[in-house]
């Protein structure tokens, strides 16, 4: 979760009519007062407050720079190369050398077209992708519940969420139970959060479970997503591919620039006449300058931009083709990256020499898949009997509750015979059983074990009367690394790539998961780096350019990391899929 901003608020008192200004400690302020300061209460807004606040605070969106695409096309026409490809053409036109003119203008205005182009339709690519992304809300005007756009929210609205809904806006939760809360794509967690009344939930994440009102409190770039795209737009970075063709074209125009004041002056010497001068005036521009360089390289990276297309790649940037091959260190994301950001069983611990498989299978019949829970579908498919698992009767299911802890089942077996299974956090589930006193002392070393490795423990219990139970296992879950993962790094690292570990994810997890993927175990805790607007020590740096990877990392944290690998001398590349990614995939060389 993002850090609060600690400015103190604003004196709530306002003068009549005012609206309120949304403050980033609205996450934490306690419920009255945030709805106090929003000036709104759990009935929600009149739709005339509402429109009055948008004219406000504008749209719920991240505020895009549009670039006029005709001033874009006229930026392939600037820079050193340009420039003397121009004069080349100038000149030609002056001595009437219609052919060269002709031929000159052609390749310059070939190689502008090809490079828009390419980039306008990885433009357009993307604009349907973000068309795709548009959600609606469920918002109480009026005291009617009506579904607007989700851009149309603003702080003090009342909104309903229920399970898969996107949040569409940073919110604090009103009255009501728990919710599950899938925050992956923001924050690299790969386990849903648990959020209570009164907390707060993020723009872009998923509800997983439960349904519950919220009010608004920020929207737009005053969100969590907001504040992370804004750091993206801060990210300017010239390719080495850039710099190269830059040097290039420097170097040439002073050399052709001494060589035509070098003619000038033996022609004013001699009295030539100046239409001769001009004519070899252009003879030298024309041998100087790479005509068709420009022109080679787009079409090159264009040819190499439309494979990757085939293969559903976007290319926002034919100079990021080049920078690929010069790339010595990849920074990935794990969740969703390097692993399926899929919630899977391990291998279980059991006591008393009950099989494995038995104890999968009672937490499995404590498990209801229709509720979509990540944990109850995890242990389920860890069943590898589903023939075994249907021949048994659900007669009553108790769902997991914050307060228990556990889910409970009562069960009837295909003998007729009646029983019980529960399952839950492994303390509570051996308060609750008769033979803790004998397994306690293994039970807790193995969910220490699984701990130290970076996996979530589930205990599971099994009683043939109501109220006796006995402790059957431990269930350990995990999320688990992509099948090609492994390969693929080290495949990388035989071509010279250094592959580091970059997860929002506990120090044990990211551990473990760079141990199974042969990466080495050298993590650095993120919660000791600098930010953005920090320099880093030359053993810093030094400890960031050595390390596996680095864990409990924020988006200013990723982007803090390349850049201190970029002033170290490397070129960087990006990979990773969610938002808290994109500050970094800006900033990177590719």
């Amino acid at each position: 979760m993002v850090k609060p901003n600690t400015d103190k608020p604003k004196s709530p008192e306002a003068k009549p009519g005012a609206k309120p200004e949304p403050k980033d400690d609205l996450k934490s302020l306690p419920m009255p007062e945030v709805e106090k300061t929003l000036a709104s209460s759990p009935d929600g807004l009149t739709q005339a407050e509402a429109q009055k606040r948008l004219a406000q605070y504008g749209p719920n969106q991240i505020a895009e720079k549009k670039t006029n695409s005709f001033l874009k096309f006229l930026t392939y026409f600037w820079g050193p190369i340009p420039w003397m490809i121009e004069v080349a053409v100038i000149l030609s036109g002056i001595v009437r050398h219609w052919p060269d003119f002709f031929i000159i203008l052609l390749l310059l205005v070939s190689n502008a077209v090809v490079g828009f182009w390419e980039e306008h339709q990885a433009g357009n690519a993307i604009e349907a992708l973000k068309a795709k992304l548009a959600v609606k809300a469920t918002v109480k005007r009026d005291g009617k519940w009506t579904n607007p756009n989700a851009s149309e929210l603003v702080p003090g609205d009342v909104i309903r969420l229920r399970l898969g809904d996107i949040v569409p806006a940073d919110a604090r939760l009103l009255a009501g139970g728990s919710i599950q809360v899938d925050q992956s794509a923001l924050t690299g967690e790969s386990l849903p959060v648990t959020a209570q009344p009164g907390g707060a939930v993020f723009s872009g994440s998923i509800i997983r479970q439960g349904e519950i009102d919220a009010m608004v409190y920020a929207t737009g770039t005053k969100t969590y997503f907001g504040k992370t795209a804004q750091l993206v737009q801060s990210a300017h970075t010239v390719s080495h591919f850039q710099r190269a063709v830059l040097k290039i074209g420097d170097y040439l125009i002073v050399l052709a620039v001494v060589l035509v004041a070098l003619i000038l002056a033996v022609a004013l010497f001699r009295g030539d006449k100046a239409l001769t001068t001009m004519e070899f005036c252009l003879v030298l521009l024309v041998a100087a300058i790479p005509v068709a360089m420009p022109t080679v390289l787009s079409v090159t990276m264009a040819v190499g931009a439309r494979l990757l297309a085939k293969k559903e790649a976007i290319v926002t940037r034919l100079s990021a083709i080049e920078e690929l091959a010069g790339v010595d260190v990849l920074c990935s994301d794990k969740t969703g990256t390097l692993t399926q950001n899929k919630l899977t069983l391990g291998d279980p611990f059991t006591v008393n020499g009950i099989p494995p498989d038995q104890a999968i299978l009672y937490g499995a019949l404590a498990s209801r898949a229709e509720d979509k829970d990540t944990i109850d579908l995890a242990v389920i498919g860890g069943v590898k009997d589903n023939k075994a698992l249907k021949s048994y009767q659900i007669l009553h299911f108790t769902p997991f509750d914050p307060v228990h802890k556990r889910t409970e089942a009562t069960v009837k077996g295909g003998d007729g015979k009646q029983f019980f299974v529960a399952k839950g956090a492994p303390q509570v589930i051996l308060q609750m059983s008769t033979n803790a006193g004998e397994v306690k002392p293994v039970v807790e070393k193995a969910v220490n074990e699984f701990a130290g490795r970076g996996f979530r423990s589930l205990g599971v219990a099994r009683a043939d009367q109501e109220g006796k139970w006995q402790f059957v296992g431990v269930l350990p879950l995990f999320d688990p690394p992509r099948e090609q993962a492994k390969a693929t790094i080290a495949s990388a690292r035989q071509m010279g790539v250094n592959v580091k570990m970059v997860t929002g994810d506990q120090l044990a997890i990211a551990q473990e998961t760079s141990r199974q993927l042969g990466m080495g175990t050298n993590i650095l805790d993120a919660s000791g780096l600098g930010d953005t607007k920090h320099h880093e020590s030359a053993q810093s740096a030094e400890a960031i350019e050595k390390a596996d990877g680095f864990a409990q990392v924020f988006p200013e944290h990723k982007f803090h990391i390349v850049d201190v690998l970029q002033q170290r001398g490397h070129i960087v590349g990006m990979t990773g899929d969610g938002v808290n990614d994109a500050p970094a995939l800006k900033k990177a060389d590719c």
